[in-house]
């Protein structure tokens, strides 16, 4: 059986939780241009869907364009790459692992407390003037349906729904109003934390990288029938299917070219890095009583036009 969209997406423009482009003009879904890395057996292959079913090639296949690592560090037009698949094998997702779309970036730079109702459900009253930076790092990547692992050693996993912008172009000093020229894409992430290793000290570095807790995915969208930056888009966190966290990106504090100019002036930002947006309020180690992921648990994260990310919890 193949697979199409409706088996994975259930959250874009005409979806129930908003249905309308914020400019007043319905957006037609089917232009959107998604790409997914996976694995068939043994092999790794890139596929692609404007709207309907995926078509892809695996390695090794006259028509593999190569994976998305190489895509984006060569400069590829990702749509241009994504057309080519249009005369590709449909793909039964079923059947195929999925990968993160970026499977080794070079940087993920994550942004903590940019939404104000999280930074208060943190004890972070006052304002936040500068953006929060911590990084992860890629041997925490897991794909869409891969397992989260509890580990042993704590029981305080907690979940954050994040949007996932993933860089195209390199720049240093890059200005603000040129920021969105440096994009290739964006997808989510869930920003899995073990909060007692993340609080143990001032920097949250080893609570943000044990290994299998860096859900990505499902697949990476081109930002072209996206709203620039992806602002006003809905981003909804459910566990077990119960909503956890609610919001919208539009209430970024800061938003996605401030936050490309703010690290391009420390960093030169390479094709292929990934900046993890932050998370809203409603994440687990906030509630009273609070509420930790456990082995048995299922997480989703669903941002408007771009997707739905879910992963299983096991120990």
């Amino acid at each position: 059986m193949v697979i199409g969209l409706g088996g994975l997406v259930t959250l874009g423009w005409k979806s129930s939780l908003r249905g309308q482009w914020p400019y007043g003009e319905q957006l037609e879904l089917e232009r959107v241009m998604r790409l997914i890395m996976f694995k068939l057996g043994e092999k790794v292959g890139l596929g692609a869907s404007d709207g309907s079913v995926f078509r892809g090639f695996v390695e090794g296949e006259p028509g593999y364009p190569g994976d998305l690592d190489a895509l984006i560090r060569s400069g590829e037009i990702l749509a241009e790459a994504g057309g080519l698949l249009k005369s590709a094998p449909e793909l039964e997702l079923g059947a195929v692992t999925f990968l993160p779309p970026v499977r080794n970036p070079g940087k993920i730079l994550c942004v903590g407390l940019n939404y104000r109702a999280h930074a208060q459900e943190l004890g972070h009253g006052k304002e936040v003037k500068y953006p929060e930076i911590f990084a992860r790092f890629a041997s925490c990547l897991i794909g869409h349906e891969q397992p989260i692992v509890k580990p042993a050693l704590s029981d305080k996993v907690d979940y954050e729904g994040e949007l996932a912008v993933v860089i195209g172009r390199s720049g240093r000093g890059i200005a603000k109003d040129k920021a969105l020229e440096h994009v290739a894409g964006y997808s989510i992430f869930n920003d899995v934390s073990i909060r007692d290793y993340q609080m143990r000290v001032g920097q949250w570095t080893m609570g943000k990288n044990f290994d299998s807790t860096g859900p990505f995915g499902p697949w990476l969208v081109t930002p072209d029938e996206l709203p620039p930056g992806c602002a006003g888009l809905d981003i909804q966190s459910r566990l077990n299917g119960q909503v956890m966290q609610s919001s919208n990106t539009s209430k970024l504090i800061f938003d996605i070219p401030t936050l490309i100019e703010y690290l391009s002036a420390v960093m030169t930002l390479c094709p292929g890095d990934v900046i993890i947006t932050g998370t809203p309020g409603g994440v687990g180690v906030g509630r009273d009583p609070q509420v930790f992921m456990k082995a048995g648990d299922r997480i989703e994260i669903e941002i408007e036009g771009v997707g739905l990310l879910a992963n299983p919890v096991v120990a």
